[in-house]
């Protein structure tokens, strides 16, 4: 069964918990796809993964790249899985995929200090739970770690 996640962003944008969370995956061994909310999103991101870290840096490709199969991670934002990935984050507005059953992990990380984006989630957990499925919901601590609240 698919795990959803909820990450509630609070001290840290979503710049700064991505690419931890995309470096989590690939050493599991798992493909990722990002799913941002719009095309302007996913261009802003496909630049920062390139230029994070001074020292790293997360092999990816964009969603209009002609062969995304052999692609660790992919970023789009539309709906589909192209690299076959075990894990999908949505990001920025984007909506858990209305069938998860395809991904061991589904992730929608979210700005708590947005309200459009908080209400958007508390729908989604709703229909998370509401679906039957294994949700949890986590927390930045003030140190910034993650804390499972529920």
């Amino acid at each position: 069964m698919t795990d959803v996640l909820f990450y509630h962003l609070q001290r840290q944008p979503l710049e700064a918990v991505l690419p931890q969370l995309l470096q989590r995956s690939l050493a599991r061994g798992w493909r990722a796809v990002v799913e941002a909310g719009s095309d302007d999103r996913v261009a802003a991101l496909d630049d920062h993964l390139w230029t994070f870290s001074e020292d790293s840096f997360l092999p990816h490709a964009a969603g209009a790249a002609a062969d995304l199969a052999d692609e660790p991670i992919v970023l789009t934002s539309g709906p589909g899985n192209p690299n076959a990935a075990q894990v999908r984050f949505c990001v920025d507005g984007a909506p858990l995929p209305p069938d998860p059953s395809g991904y061991e992990r589904v992730v929608l990380v979210f700005d708590g200090r947005d309200d459009e984006a908080l209400a958007a989630a508390r729908r989604a957990w709703a229909a998370t739970r509401t679906a039957g499925l294994v949700a949890t919901y986590w927390q930045q601590n003030e140190d910034g770690r993650w804390e499972q609240k529920a």
